[in-house]
């Protein structure tokens, strides 16, 4: 085995969370500047690898990430506009199935591990910034099938009605307890999830994270 291949299969969720937290970084830009814009695709398609890399331990479950992959890859590298009837929904449900079954493979492997490493960790930041890209998916399909679900406030926004990151922004805002100033949740399905999320990530970074940490030994 390299060392190449030992030290990404050691730090394999380091790895995966570093490609989340660039996508986060690019996003905002990726419309303004073509170099952004091609980077986020970059950091799209990482975070899937990352991601089928990080939790492939079992046969079974790898074959079901490649299954899944494959329309989530699609459908994040072109980002294509997404309209009620469109086949790009598919690719975003599928994508929200992708995120869930690694945020429930990382969960096992995280939370069931009787020591705590530095990975162990990294792997339990990963699941929180897959939780607010999950959400941002179930808030975008809101938005297609109900234009309403989600208000604008014209004072503080360029635009009226909501794109990409404007969902990636008050999923991280909602999951983070900070508040998405300009965005309104208006029916009672968007209403519910942010209530859900605002919920998942209080109790996950006061019960789980802080439990983990409390154990963290240096190796």
């Amino acid at each position: 085995m390299s060392k190449t291949h030992a030290f990404l299969t050691k730090h394999r969720f380091l790895l995966l969370f570093l490609f989340l937290l660039a996508t986060l970084v690019v996003y905002p830009h990726s419309e303004t500047n073509r170099f952004s814009y091609f980077a986020l695709r970059f950091a799209g398609s990482a975070v899937i690898v990352a991601s089928v890399y990080a939790v492939s331990m079992r046969h079974g479950v790898l074959l079901l990430l490649l299954a899944l992959a494959a329309p989530v890859f699609v459908e994040r590298i072109f980002l294509p506009e997404v309209r009620v009837g469109s086949p790009v929904i598919i690719g975003i449900v599928v994508g929200f199935a992708f995120d869930l079954l690694v945020v429930v493979v990382l969960f096992r492997r995280v939370f069931t591990q009787r020591q705590t490493t530095s990975e162990m960790i990294f792997g339990a930041l990963c699941i929180y910034l897959l939780l607010g890209f999950s959400f941002a998916n179930v808030y975008h399909l809101l938005g297609v099938f109900a234009p309403n679900a989600f208000y604008l406030d014209p004072t503080v926004n360029i635009h009226v009605v909501p794109n990409r990151f404007d969902f990636v922004y008050y999923s991280f805002a909602t999951i983070t307890s900070l508040g998405a100033a300009g965005i309104v949740p208006v029916t009672p399905q968007a209403r519910s999830f942010t209530i859900l999320e605002g919920i998942l990530g209080v109790l996950y970074l006061a019960v789980l994270v802080a439990r983990l940490i409390a154990a963290y030994r240096p190796e």
